[in-house]
């Protein structure tokens, strides 16, 4: 028995597609026989499983379960909640894997597989290598069992251990994803007073789509931080991996922001660590850990490179633009909306008490949003090149971590390929306005010289 996966499917991260069209029932099913593959030939036995509140998770979760157990995998059922809680289950009970099934912050007809392999991310080969034990129809074969273990208090708690936060006035919107009944748990467990909104889990996302980073998802807890005069508000996204946040006056504290905020008591207990933060980061944020004694290190974007990056570096913290933030100081390296919020709220009271004061403190920049364009797949890396060649050979300041990354006296701009869609990723920083419109002229000139021009705006 063998099995083609759609190719648009197997991405750099994790596999996504639109369920019923490039993602089923079958790809569950011989995404377990090859993961179960994979672990059974490293010795292991055990695999946890669980998903987000998407309809079409249930029936992805059965074929995938029933793809591990006749490989001869035993599964563990941690059943519905946020992906850091599967994450979570994968360190702490006796298993040698974990999948999480979950469509994160796509639209609802999304849906996908997120994977850890002995507490290590998998990705990359590794996913393409689920592809071809596919087509071959390499598989172990067995007769595995399932158990159900329910972890969402232990998670709650284990979210809620040491906690030092003092109590604040605080806006909570889960936004319909996974992570609600969890969000529920926590703030019932937290001093202060907490108001939530939208902690039902619905696949249909009846309120607004489960994205943090684009402020339009924002606009209700913006109304509900205004009109219950709250300290500050916490947003989620689909499958609780990644935070937003809001100060006492409804500005948006951006996820390079929320990391400068969090590195400040690591750097307290831990001088000189090392900071990470993908390229799409401000600079103020590499200044800022600069400023407090740490590192700071500019990385790739992507969430598996990062873990991965941080265990190379001991790195205590790290996190990305795009609100995903990792903490091996005191946990586990992975990326966790819930415990970041319960770190940061630990945060701004050690850093004077108040979020809107913080914010105010931060030097005053003007920035585009990411910008995102649809670019043909065979071109999108060597758009890039090209742009490198020439910058290069002009002389200019240019930092190749994760495309190309140049510094202007104007400020910085970018230029990258994404690892998971068709598209070309920019995005510019100045100290103001005037500085910002020289820097997206320096993009569109230097597309304009591959033939390309910026587009209409890509979706996610």
């Amino acid at each position: 028995m063998t099995h083609s996966f759609n190719p648009t499917a197997l991405r750099e991260y994790d596999i996504r597609g639109i369920y019923g069209k490039t993602l089923g029932e079958a790809d569950a099913y011989a995404i377990g026989r090859g993961f179960g593959t994979r672990v059974r030939r490293v010795g292991g036995t055990r695999v946890a499983v669980g998903y987000d509140g998407r309809l079409s998770s249930p029936s992805l979760e059965r074929e995938l379960i029933r793809g591990l157990t006749e490989t001869g995998i035993d599964v563990v059922r941690v059943g519905l909640g946020p992906t850091p809680m599967l994450y979570y289950a994968e360190v702490t009970l006796e298993v040698d894997g974990g999948i999480q099934i979950t469509g994160s912050h796509n639209p609802g007809d999304y849906n996908g597989f997120k994977m850890v392999l002995q507490h290590a991310p998998f990705f990359g080969d590794d996913i393409k290598d689920l592809g071809k034990l596919a087509e071959a129809g390499d598989w172990e074969e067995g007769a595995g069992t399932v158990s159900d273990y329910v972890i969402e208090d232990d998670y709650v708690a284990r979210l809620m251990a040491g906690y030092a936060g003092g109590a604040f006035r605080i806006g909570w919107d889960a936004g319909n994803g996974a992570a609600g009944r969890v969000i529920e748990k926590l703030v019932a467990m937290l001093p202060g007073e907490h108001h939530t909104i939208f902690t039902e889990i619905d696949g249909n996302f009846p309120n607004h789509h489960p994205d943090p980073t684009e402020e339009k998802n924002l606009a209700d807890l913006k109304k509900l931080v205004a009109e219950k005069n709250l300290d500050f508000g916490l947003a989620f996204d689909g499958d609780g991996d990644r935070l937003g946040a809001i100060d006492g006056q409804g500005r948006v504290v951006w996820g390079d922001q929320i990391l400068s905020i969090l590195a400040e008591p690591i750097l307290r207990e831990m001088p000189g660590a090392t900071i990470i933060a993908d390229v799409k980061a401000s600079q103020a944020l590499f200044d800022r850990v600069t400023a407090l004694g740490g590192t700071p290190l500019m990385w790739k974007t992507g969430h598996s490179l990062i873990k991965t990056k941080m265990k190379e570096t001991d790195s205590p913290l790290a996190g990305e633009m795009s609100g995903h933030i990792f903490f091996a100081h005191d946990y586990y390296g992975f990326d966790d909306a819930q415990y970041a919020a319960i770190r940061l709220i630990q945060a701004v009271r050690l850093l004077g008490g108040s979020l809107t004061a913080l914010k105010d403190a931060m030097p005053a920049i003007v920035n585009t949003p990411e910008m995102r364009f649809q670019v043909d797949e065979s071109r999108k890396f060597a758009v890039v090149d090209e742009v490198l060649e020439r910058l290069e050979a002009a002389g200019a300041d240019v930092n190749r971590t994760d495309g190309a990354r140049v510094n202007t006296p104007d400020g910085w701009w970018l230029l990258r390929a994404s690892n998971t869609q068709d598209v070309l990723v920019a995005r510019a920083e100045s100290g103001d306005q005037a500085g910002l419109d020289r820097l997206v002229a320096q993009i569109d000139d230097q597309l304009a010289a591959s033939g390309l021009e910026r587009g209409p705006q890509a979706g996610h």
